[in-house]
């Protein structure tokens, strides 16, 4: 597994999970068509590109590339890295048949193709697992809990008020809203979010 600076959007949850067998950084799933109709979740994809740089890596079938270029359109370039994968034929093992055009996705996608394409696209690939500018170690569950967050009386409310103040998705779960604060802040950042709740 190799650490890199940008996060990395993707489609769905099938191509989070092995993408995040390869490489360790924030991946954010798109939900697909549902970008076109959640504003927070865009607002989310801005601000981890305007961050640390965003990796856009979809399917190379059609509904792959409209998804890929609304996130062009409402991005600025100079945040954005387009990492393609080929054009393979077949299905993936979860799937009965294969997609309408028949492709892999990037879930069906070996690790070595995966790294391969984050390399060809730019990715900034670090030897250590910090993050310049995104320094001090991660928050972790303990820090969710001990601000309210989590586990507690009244955490789903503070949680939900936290993601509305941050502009976030109102169904984001506490362990996604952990990766985003340790993905897109700096510990100490984080902590002053926490502590203004």
């Amino acid at each position: 597994m190799f650490c890199i600076r940008e996060a990395i959007a993707v489609e769905g949850r099938y191509d989070k999970n092995t993408l995040s067998q390869v490489v360790d950084t924030l991946i954010l799933e798109t939900g697909g068509f549902q970008i076109f109709k959640d504003p927070e979740k865009m607002a989310l994809l801005r601000r981890a590109a305007e961050r640390r740089g965003l990796i856009v890596l979809t399917d190379s079938d059609g509904a792959g590339f409209v998804i890929r270029n609304r996130i062009k359109g409402a991005i600025p370039a100079r945040f954005l890295k387009h990492a393609y994968i080929p054009d393979v034929y077949g299905k993936e093992r979860r799937k009965r048949q294969p997609g309408r055009e028949g492709k892999l996705g990037v879930e069906g996608m070996p690790p070595a193709v995966l790294e391969d394409v984050l390399r060809r696209a730019g990715a900034v690939f670090l030897e250590e697992n910090t993050l310049p500018g995104l320094s001090g170690p991660p928050l972790t569950k303990a820090d969710f809990f001990a601000a309210g967050l989590s586990g507690g009386p009244g955490s789903g409310e503070r949680r939900q008020a936290l993601l509305k103040r941050l502009e976030l998705p109102e169904h984001m779960s506490a362990n996604a809203l952990l990766a985003v604060l340790n993905g897109c802040y700096s510990r100490e950042e984080a902590e002053e979010i926490l502590e203004n709740l």
